[in-house]
């Protein structure tokens, strides 16, 4: 069985937690280096985890990456910047204890749980019906990316691959987020989605790096089920500067959208 991407150590007495990254959390460029999906559900959990956010759902979330995220040690910790009756505003960030500085943080938007006037259901874009995970195959991943993270999670892709140039549709299932613990809907998308920039790259990753800063994601609903799809694409300016997006899917339909800021600079 795949490890999960975290191990909780202990719990600090500020109520902040100590966690250990293993393997799996290990990015493409350098296996000293955590892929963007497991500090994002980390981030995620810990907002959710506040009591301000009982009865509430992620309606937004925005996560900033401040430099490499370790594979090694993270504090995790959370607190509320806008307290509301109806929305709240919330902020997680992780620690590297053995640097002394943060490697990431993130802000979201809490709703309240409801019932609205939408349903869920199947859009005019997306998995055509009968494209489930099921449906979809394995690709290579190119050989000059490290393992890790593309190794923990299961891809079954629908269209187009991270070594082929050009949009993607590509279901995913990630481990568990943290060991022992039942991993929410909400974290498991986030787990996932910073993948859209490789999922849908326009470039040869033999020649170019596409990093990227951030990751935004409009949330329309929790997603049901274990698998995510990615329908990603990427646009490319003149400069340094890319972005890629995506529309995010279960089996019953849209779930989110995203997108991210990415630093294009030649290998």
């Amino acid at each position: 069985m795949t490890s999960p991407f975290y191990v909780l150590d202990r719990v600090l007495d500020d109520g902040a937690e100590r966690f250990n990254s293993t393997g799996s959390t290990a990015g493409p460029w350098a296996p000293g280096a955590q892929h963007g999906g497991p500090p994002a559900g980390l981030l995620g959990r810990a907002l959710e985890r506040l009591p301000e956010a009982h009865d509430r759902v992620v309606g937004r979330f925005t996560m900033e990456l401040l430099g490499p995220v370790p594979v090694g040690p993270l504090v995790s910790s959370a607190r509320v910047v806008r307290p509301g009756r109806s929305v709240v505003l919330a902020e997680s960030v992780l620690h590297d204890p053995a640097a002394g500085r943060d490697v990431a943080s993130a802000r979201a938007w809490l709703f309240p749980r409801g019932t609205g006037p939408g349903t869920a259901g199947p859009g005019t874009a997306g998995p055509a019906p009968g494209h489930g995970p099921g449906s979809g195959v394995r690709r290579e991943v190119p050989g000059s990316w490290h393992p890790g993270y593309l190794d923990a999670v299961e891809w079954r892709w629908i269209s187009g691959s991270v070594a082929e140039p050009g949009p993607g549709v590509v279901w995913m299932r990630p481990p568990a987020l943290v060991e022992g613990e039942t991993t929410s809907p909400v974290t498991r998308m986030l787990a996932c989605v910073d993948s859209a920039s490789g999922a849908g790259s326009e470039l040869d990753v033999t020649e170019w790096g596409f990093l990227n800063t951030d990751l935004t994601v409009h949330v329309l609903r929790e997603p049901v089920g274990e698998w995510v799809c990615l329908e990603a694409g990427t646009t490319l300016g003149p400069g340094s500067v890319g972005i890629a997006t995506s529309s995010v899917w279960d089996e019953l339909g849209l779930v989110a959208q995203s997108a991210q800021a990415l630093l294009v600079v030649p290998r």
